[in-house]
């Protein structure tokens, strides 16, 4: 008879108001200490505090004649609400972690491509 192998059980503790973000980028590079940071930011257009419109004779809104900033329009924001800050381990434990997910992935894709026309997969 085997003997059973030690195990452990991982319990996750979050907030009630726990809510994932949505990110479509990072920035960030080596610490003074070694270790990799990671601020994930939304990247969207500028919003402008302020725009001017003229008024039409007929009291209707017309033309945009100014706004603030001027070069809203030229810019776009990041948004950095998080980051990590993580150790060579960690930073490999993830990318490998990253890698399956992409896979699988990869895989879902495979599938759906080679799957027949008009066939519908059943097997959930």
């Amino acid at each position: 008879m085997s003997q059973k192998k030690p195990e452990i059980t991982f319990k996750y503790i979050f907030n009630k108001d726990y809510n994932p973000l949505y990110v479509n980028g990072a920035h960030g590079g080596i610490s003074p200490r070694g270790e990799i940071v990671m601020n994930f930011y939304l990247e969207r257009p500028a919003l402008p505090y302020s725009i001017t419109h003229e008024i039409n004779g007929n009291g209707t809104i017309g033309a945009e004649i100014a706004a603030e900033p001027e070069d809203f329009k030229n810019s776009l924001v990041r948004h950095v609400e998080n980051g990590v800050v993580m150790n060579y381990q960690s930073a490999r434990d993830l990318h490998n972690w990253l890698g399956e997910r992409l896979r699988e992935i990869e895989t879902l894709e495979q599938a759906k491509i080679s799957q027949p026309p008009g066939k519908k997969d059943v097997s959930h």
